[in-house]
């Protein structure tokens, strides 16, 4: 028997092998091949016109990351087992096999009280029954319970390579260069110390850069004020599908569509198999099509707010500094307003530790002049109002 292998062209990374086994299976599987569908950054194709990658694209890209890591480290003399690999490998591979349609734009409009980390964590475990308990140590590393936690630290953490991944990628589709940073360096200056992830003193500049790279690119794409418009124009849509849905109006949907506009269901709902099974059959070609059919919705609501998003007639939006008073808010009418947040560096949650030339370590936030400055260190917030144009 010849063992499978695939090579896949990725446009970020170049070749990327999918290793036979477990992980070439788990690929395969239609709940991970559901990721083709959902885009990666929502709805900012409707600001960047080239920001149409997928979750797939990223979850590969962040899987051969990984193994770069896992080699980068190997070579320093640090002992992970082959299977430790492969498990790391399934980890990475899985991590956002939970988001739905627009991916974090329909957080909590599809489902309301569930993260998609925990519905990442129930698609693991099903498949683990399904494949007979191989997922095992990938889903102790996913949950931080295996013995090596700095494993865990490369799925999950403040330098873990879904964020190296997705600034790079996320970059490339939307045109954005501040997203460009030095991966392959970053990764040659991992190091373990004490079970835990850090960095050699020399590799403190691409820390740098890649921090400053990650605030830029939530100013610039993220959560910029036109793709802020669009979320909230689509989660009132869906908003206004599900008041209709519950007045028992009639509404084109796919059945998968139709169940979670009319439920609210909780995690244990999930965890009994049904609505799983129903979310693992939602991607963005749902929304698409539905909200395509309403534009000739009876409910003038419904009709005028599908229109707007088809036709790119986007609600006008204003950004400030500061609140907006409570009686411009009740002038205006706005349809939405809140407020959105961008903090370069948490330094009060895990820590980036920097390996200086005496073997101490140290929090980046304390050795770097630029991150441990007020300006960066501190919360950024401002303030939107969305209104409908004329």
């Amino acid at each position: 028997m010849i063992p499978k292998k695939k090579i896949v062209n990725d446009p970020i990374h170049g070749f990327i092998d999918i290793p036979a086994g477990i992980v070439y299976d788990l690929l395969e599987h239609p709940w991970m091949q559901r990721l083709r569908n959902i885009k990666q950054l929502g709805l900012s194709h409707l600001v960047y016109p080239g920001a149409c990658h997928s979750r797939l694209g990223h979850a590969l890209g962040a899987m051969h990351l990984m193994k770069e890591a896992i080699a980068s480290l190997r070579a320093k003399g640090h002992d992970i087992t082959n299977n430790e690999v492969e498990a790391a490998l399934c980890a990475i591979l899985l991590h956002d096999i939970g988001h739905g349609p627009f991916s974090h734009t329909l957080e909590s409009a599809i489902v309301e009280k569930v993260h998609h980390e925990q519905l990442s964590l129930l698609f693991m475990k099903q498949l683990n029954d399904r494949f007979g308990g191989q997922l095992d140590t990938a889903i102790a590393i996913f949950e931080g319970t295996y013995k090596k936690r700095f494993l865990h630290q490369l799925v999950s953490g403040q330098l873990d390579v879904d964020r190296l991944d997705y600034l790079l990628r996320d970059s490339f589709f939307s045109g954005v260069a501040e997203g460009m940073v030095g991966v392959e360096r970053i990764l040659k200056m991992l190091d373990v110390v004490n079970d835990e992830l850090v960095v050699e003193a020399k590799g403190i500049y691409s820390i740098e850069k890649f921090l400053i790279s990650r605030r830029l690119m939530y100013w610039q794409v993220y959560l910029h004020k036109t793709g802020i418009a669009a979320d909230r124009l689509l989660l009132g849509i869906l908003s206004r599908a599900r008041t209709l849905m519950h007045n028992q109006v009639p509404l084109f949907a796919s059945p998968a569509l139709a169940y979670f506009l009319k439920e609210s269901p909780a995690l244990c709902a999930f965890e009994s198999g049904e609505a799983l099974r129903l979310f693992a059959l939602l991607d963005d070609s749902d929304i698409d099509c539905a909200i395509k059919v309403w534009t000739q919705q009876d409910d003038a609501t419904l009709s005028n707010l599908s229109r707007m998003l088809v036709h790119r007639r986007l609600p006008k939006i204003e950004l400030r500094d500061r609140p907006f008073e409570a009686g411009v808010l009740q002038q205006v009418d706005p349809i939405w307003h809140g407020e959105i947040s961008n903090k370069g560096y948490e330094s009060g949650s895990e820590k980036i530790k920097i390996k200086m030339n005496n073997g101490a370590l140290r929090d980046i936030y304390e050795v770097s002049d630029i991150l441990n400055s007020q300006a960066f260190s501190k919360a950024t917030k401002r303030y939107y109002l969305c209104r409908l144009r004329e």
